[in-house]
């Protein structure tokens, strides 16, 4: 394996940002769970949104509600957290006039970098700080004291101090405890839209096809429906996995099913599933996601709204709310 650089907290100094005013701008689930973080880790922050649902969050929090160009004006530090298909647009009409040279932009997701649909200027520095965590728990873990990981990279360093910039706003978010891997806007982008065009189907797959098999040979789907992810036992098995490993986790199982778990993984080709993956990545790398997507949203996301369909009307969607219903008295 290759060196790869992991920074803690001693490798991060909050006092880069001293004087320096943080401008969160979106107030979603990372937007807000950041802002609030920084806040209390004792950053400058002001908050940007547009006018919608958030604004009188914003105000519960204790934030002023800036507009997004009224924050962008005032940050050093624009840490840009709003939906990837909207933060084009939101950067080119409400943040990018008000980029002086010298200040940093920040973004959670490289997306928009990696596929050139953002282009900051050259006189900013341009860095990324992705937690490996959905906002609520960037949020909850801060408050607990724990800490989870997260990507850094830098794009462009017209400063010389984007890399402790950078560091300083991963720590003020919670981050370094845990430890922050060094990494490309590129690379989080791959692995992020890699877990979600790759693994996501992939094991959606493996429960349809489990689910198929079961009801086929006599099983009522209630019982299959259950014991694939209603029960929460999988949530439980992926939640010691990630605090003790896959071998950490066996011991908590039967001996029965370590060992129907390990034998007959020996017999699983995952060969064609490397193949699937490859193919993804492939698509990502060569664009042609990219641009299926961009045209997507032109259209107001008809294919979005046609594979919703085709899914609440398959067979494994209403076996799933039909258990629901009857298990958990959920419509």
């Amino acid at each position: 394996m290759s060196e790869t650089t992991v920074y803690y907290d001693e490798d991060a100094d909050l006092s880069t940002l001293d004087g320096r005013t943080v401008a969160v701008i979106g107030y979603g689930n990372q937007g807000r769970s950041q802002a609030l973080n920084l806040r209390d880790s004792g950053v400058s922050v002001v908050v940007g949104n547009r006018s919608d649902d958030y604004r009188e969050r914003v105000r519960e929090d204790g934030f002023e509600a800036y507009a997004i160009d009224e924050a962008a004006a005032e940050g050093d530090v624009v840490v840009l957290l709003v939906p990837d298909e909207v933060a084009p647009e939101v950067y080119e009409e409400k943040v990018e006039p008000h980029l002086a040279a010298g200040d940093t932009l920040s973004f959670s997701h490289g997306y928009n970098v990696t596929f050139d649909l953002i282009q900051p200027p050259d006189d900013v520095d341009v860095v990324l700080v992705a937690p490996r965590m959905g906002g609520p728990s960037v949020r909850t873990l801060y408050e607990a004291g724990e800490s989870f990981p997260s990507i850094l990279a830098v794009n462009q360093d017209a400063t010389g101090e984007a890399t402790a910039t950078a560091l300083a706003l991963a720590k003020g978010i919670g981050s370094t405890s845990a430890g922050v891997v060094e990494g490309t806007f590129d690379m989080e982008t791959t692995v992020d839209l890699l877990s979600e065009q790759a693994l996501v189907p992939m094991l959606m797959g493996a429960m349809r096809a489990k689910f198929e098999v079961e009801v086929a040979h006599g099983i009522p789907p209630e019982i299959a429906m259950s014991e694939l992810y209603l029960s929460k036992e999988m949530a439980e098995i992926f939640e010691l996995m990630a605090e003790e490993g896959f071998l950490g986790q066996l011991p908590y199982h039967s001996t029965t099913s370590q060992y129907g778990q390990l034998s007959r993984a020996e017999k699983f080709d995952h060969e064609p599933l490397k193949a699937f993956v490859e193919e993804r990545l492939r698509e990502i790398d060569d664009g042609t996601f990219v641009r299926e997507w961009s045209v997507e949203q032109r259209l107001d996301r008809p294919g979005l709204k046609r594979l919703y369909k085709k899914q609440r009307e398959s067979a494994f969607i209403r076996a799933e709310r039909e258990t629901m219903a009857k298990l958990f008295g959920r419509d």
